[in-house]
């Protein structure tokens, strides 16, 4: 890699070259030893935020030739909104990743992070995640840099299960026997909320498939034979009937898409929540709050031992239309974020899943030590992909916003599951089949 500061001392002495009169120190210091500003937009809640701007300020007062600037939106989906706009675009953004073939990496003003990073030497950095799809395309290229994965967990609160007397205290991985428990928590102090979430579709569709072990629709293009788009099985007619009824008798809050379940359980209103991993840093940095995270449950009937969930999250994505000491400079400040320090400390302040090994290794037993299996449940993603994968679905994002709808229209009581079900797929599967935009 040309070093930076190399570089812009050629662009000060063609500089000078072409300067007619004028001081020559002046013009060299001015020109020469100027940083090379870039921007990344993030939509991070309030805690990671501080932290990735914690990150950002030590960056660049470790060196003096890049100068990161970073603009915070209030959330994912009013940034893409911006980002559609195509205007004054950052060099590196925060987006989403839904499935295996996210439509982020398609768009036009996306340079893949393999291309920034090719000229980059990166020591150190053994990715955490080389054998998932997570951003990741169909040869394994690195699309975007996966800073902010993470998988759903069960979080629980330890006082809520002391008060109830439930030994071991833990919650139960098998729905059925956690169905018992909600009730002990519902009869001794947790009335109010004994369950609640923020992942509908990922708990109740997505994961109840990788979890189980099984596939989650197949693909056009799939190996597996079969008919391509998906089809809700009975297991999934069952579990989403037994969700209808934890609704009914209130064992269960009913999920939301807004921020009111993770503030929920952080106030210590809900003794067990549903929800991804980017909530770690925060809990373990609210006051008084007493939690532990466990893997998402299973049916026994249907798999002897619980598979991985899909990872989920975003990442940074780098833009085209900047030149070369941009990307340069955009491809030293993702370098200097996977080094194992700052990569580790990242994972460690966020919940966020490692970017590298070297960082996961780098995280002593200390930071695990009331956390429940956390460390258990991110080193399984250290062995490989799962035996699932979500599949490369067209027009995905499209397919999970109908799923959210008939889920909260089944929870709801409007219909019932089978029902929701099917009317979902239906619409799915026509969806599969349409060109994707």
């Amino acid at each position: 890699m040309k070093n930076l500061r190399g570089l812009l001392l050629k662009r000060g002495v063609m500089a000078l070259a072409m300067a007619a009169g004028g001081s020559a120190a002046l013009l060299f210091g001015s020109t020469a030893l100027a940083a090379v500003d870039i921007q990344v937009w993030t939509a991070l809640n309030s805690h990671n935020q501080d932290e990735f701007e914690s990150l950002v300020r030590d960056f660049n007062r470790s060196q003096k030739d890049v100068k990161v600037t970073v603009k915070a939106h209030d959330t994912e989906a009013s940034l893409d909104q911006v980002m559609q706009a195509g205007k004054d675009l950052p060099n590196l953004v925060q987006l989403g990743e839904m499935s295996g073939l996210d439509e982020v990496a398609d768009r036009p003003y996306i340079l893949p992070m393999h291309t920034l990073l090719a000229r980059e030497k990166m020591d150190n950095v053994s990715w955490f995640l080389a054998s998932n799809s997570f951003v990741r395309s169909g040869r394994g290229q690195l699309q975007g840099f996966p800073f902010m994965a993470e998988i759903p967990v069960m979080y629980y609160n330890l006082d809520a299960f002391a008060k109830a007397k439930i030994e071991p205290a833990v919650p139960s991985r098998v729905w059925l026997d956690l169905q018992a428990q909600l009730v002990d928590l519902a009869n001794n102090g947790s009335r109010r909320c004994p369950l609640t979430s923020d992942q509908s579709v990922s708990i109740n569709l997505e994961n109840l498939a990788a979890v189980n072990n099984q596939i989650y629709g197949l693909a056009p293009g799939a190996q597996v034979k079969g008919k391509v788009g998906f089809d809700f099985d009975v297991m999934y007619i069952r579990h989403l009937s037994m969700m209808i009824s934890w609704v009914k008798s209130e064992l269960m809050v009913k999920p939301g898409t807004l921020p009111e379940s993770p503030q929920r359980f952080a106030k210590g209103e809900c003794a067990v929540m549903f929800s991804n991993s980017g909530h770690i840093g925060e809990y373990s940095d609210t006051r008084g709050l007493k939690y532990a995270v466990t893997g998402l449950p299973y049916y026994p009937e249907v798999t002897q031992t619980p598979g991985k969930p899909f990872v989920t999250g975003s990442a940074l994505w780098a833009l085209k239309g900047h030149n070369a000491e941009q990307n340069q400079a955009s491809a030293r400040f993702v370098n200097w974020l996977a080094q194992p320090e700052n990569a580790a400390r990242w994972y460690q302040k966020t919940g966020f899943l490692p970017v590298s090994r070297e960082a996961f290794n780098a995280t002593g037993s200390d930071y695990y030590k009331d956390k429940g299996d956390w460390m258990h449940l991110v080193g399984a993603y250290s062995s490989g992909a799962s035996g699932t994968a979500k599949g490369n679905f067209r027009n995905y994002r499209q397919i999970r916003a109908v799923f959210n709808q008939s889920l909260e229209s089944a929870l709801d009581g409007q219909q019932p599951a089978m029902t929701a079900l099917r009317t979902a797929a239906t619409e799915a599967n026509r969806l599969v089949a349409q060109k994707g935009r």
